[in-house]
C-alpha cells in the first residue's frame, strides 16, 4: 500500500507505455533573447544549490552538473508543469543534454540563486533509491 501511494503521489506520473529502451532524438529549439526576457525567473544567477534529492537522481541517472547547467541554459520551460506550495515556486526546464538524454530539471528561485529540485530522465525509467 506504501509503495502504491508513493508511486502516485509522485510529482510528474510515469507513461503508460513501458520504456522500450530505444531513445527518441527530440529537437529542442534554441531559445532567442526576446524568449529569455520574457521568462518566469532568472537563469543567470550567481549559484547553483543542489538538494540531496537532486544529487541522488543525479547520480542514479547519469547526470552531471554540465548537463544541469546545459538544461538551464537552453532548455524550455515546461508551463504545464510548473508548481507552487509553501517554498514557493518550482520551474520544470527540459531539453536534450549533450549525451542525448532527454530530460526534465526542476528549479527554484531561492533569493539570487536557484536551487536544482530533482532531475527526470524522461526516456528512460532508472532504478533510484532515494530518501
Amino acid at each position: 500500500m506504501l509503495l502504491w501511494y508513493v508511486k502516485t503521489h509522485q510529482r510528474g506520473n510515469l507513461p503508460d507505455k513501458p520504456n522500450t529502451g530505444r531513445q527518441k532524438n527530440i529537437p529542442v529549439p534554441a531559445i532567442t533573447t526576446a524568449e529569455k526576457e520574457n521568462e518566469p525567473f532568472d537563469r543567470h544567477v550567481s549559484q547553483l544549490i543542489y538538494t540531496k534529492h537532486a544529487r541522488c537522481r543525479m547520480e542514479c541517472r547519469h547526470i552531471d552538473e554540465s548537463e544541469v547547467k546545459e538544461i538551464l541554459d537552453n532548455g524550455t520551460v515546461n508551463y504545464n508543469k510548473i508548481e507552487e506550495g509553501d517554498k514557493g515556486k518550482s520551474y520544470p526546464l527540459e531539453g536534450v543534454t549533450h549525451d542525448k538524454q532527454h530530460v526534465r530539471i526542476v528549479f527554484a528561485p531561492k533569493k539570487e540563486n536557484l536551487v536544482v529540485v530533482t532531475v527526470i530522465d524522461l526516456d528512460k525509467d532508472w532504478y533510484c533509491n532515494c530518501k
